[in-house]
């Protein structure tokens, strides 16, 4: 066996009593309670860029292509979509799906009430999975074979705003010359929170209506909305649609995360704000271990002089320490793990700290399961203790042995 670490292991079992074992208690606390945090706070961040990215992507698609225009109207330019991307998606590795659609602007009337709208106008070829969790009650559009659907897909702000519920009838007015109006049947009520951008003004219908609407032929829509295979590469997808557009110089490529920038960046903060928690809680960690091990050798000096003046070397007894505080940060990692995935797992079985949607858009706090960040964890809070541990045992080298043995 390793002398230094057979010493290190007799130097912790009489040290299970008295002063220098609150020590060690303190020191396993740190490291567990501060990896404990750092686990909760990377899940949660990781939760809440997945529940907002899932909210807009399964509305929007990763990227758009649309005819380029310079007015800021909610209705597009319409476009041949029937593009041999549309037809054949499976040619183009990164691309998991594509599906049309058009915008028009239009008015709801009630008794009541009277509120703007935007009419989203989608096709059979609609990821309806993808939207599936923002669909919070009744069905999605039917599709017939002729004609247009009547069905139509609300938020839950606009059906609480004009008071109206799943079979209820809608009369939409839509802006155009001369007027048009529609009355349509509520299949379906979505949700995504995010009332400035969706909730508070689309409404999801068939895009043949609004084909009908503007007198287009089955073969124009207002764009196309495509799904990439891995969202961690959008940018590279984004380049591959411009140089495959590239030919028409009438069509325009953007990235969903370009128009919802304010929370794309809000998600950005969030993720700034966890990692310098990290930095903080590791500096704080690292301060810790560094004051433990310098309690533990001032309160071993004699044994450090005595084992000098047997002719151990600086560095062997530097590796006693060494060895010792590796195992007060092994203890605290498994008890931080098993406090940071317990508070994890339990906020996310019974959902125990809600939050207010309209300011976080979503109902309680998420946790998103990423092991290889727990794992990163954990190799960085011991690459990083283990590394600052040999700041203190330098001491060890100024230790006059004559001196150390009488000292008390």
């Amino acid at each position: 066996m390793n002398l230094s670490y057979f010493i290190s292991r007799r130097i912790s079992q009489e040290q299970r009593e008295g002063f220098a074992s609150v020590i060690h208690r303190i020191a396993i606390v740190s490291i567990a309670v501060g990896l404990a945090a750092m686990i909760v706070s990377f899940l949660i961040m990781k939760g809440f860029q997945e529940t907002v990215e899932r909210k807009i992507y399964g509305f929007s698609g990763h990227l758009t292509i649309k005819r380029f225009s310079r007015n800021n109207s909610p209705e597009e330019q319409p476009m041949n979509y029937k593009i041999d991307l549309y037809k054949h998606p499976e040619k183009y590795p990164f691309i998991d799906h594509v599906q049309e659609y058009a915008h028009k602007a239009g008015l709801v009337k009630t008794e009541n009430e009277v509120l703007g709208i935007v009419v989203k106008g989608v096709g059979k070829s609609f990821d309806v999975p993808a939207f599936g969790s923002n669909l919070v009650a009744g069905k999605f559009i039917s599709f017939p074979d002729s004609g247009y659907s009547h069905d139509i897909v609300i938020s839950r702000t606009i059906a609480n705003k004009l008071k109206v519920n799943m079979g209820d009838n809608l009369i939409v007015h839509f802006f155009q010359n001369p007027p048009r109006f529609r009355k349509l049947i509520v299949s379906g009520i979505y949700e995504t929170n995010l009332s400035e951008y969706f909730d508070s003004r689309i409404i999801i219908a068939d895009i043949r209506m609004i084909q009908r609407l503007n007198d287009w032929s089955a073969s124009l829509a207002g764009g196309l909305e495509v799904f990439v295979k891995d969202d961690r590469r959008i940018d590279e997808a984004h380049a591959a649609l411009d140089a495959i557009v590239d030919d028409d110089y009438e069509k325009d490529v953007e990235s969903v995360s370009d128009q919802f920038t304010n929370v794309f960046e809000w998600l950005q903060l969030v993720a700034r704000q966890v990692n310098i928690l990290l930095a903080i809680i590791l500096g704080v960690i690292c301060l810790n271990m560094v004051s433990i091990v310098l309690i533990l050798v001032m309160e071993r000096t004699q044994m450090i002089g005595t084992l000098k003046a047997l002719g151990a070397g600086d560095g062997f007894i530097r590796s006693v320490f060494l060895y010792n505080g590796i195992r007060l940060v092994l203890k605290g990692l498994f008890w931080g793990n098993l406090l940071g995935l317990g508070v994890s797992y339990a906020q996310y079985r019974f959902k125990l700290i809600t939050l207010n949607p309209h300011d976080y858009y979503m109902n309680f706090v998420p946790i998103s399961w990423h092991w290889g960040i727990v794992g990163m964890l954990n190799l960085l809070v011991f690459a990083v203790v283990t590394v600052v541990l040999l700041l203190p045992t330098m001491i060890i080298a100024r230790i006059n042995p004559i001196k150390a043995i009488r000292f008390d």
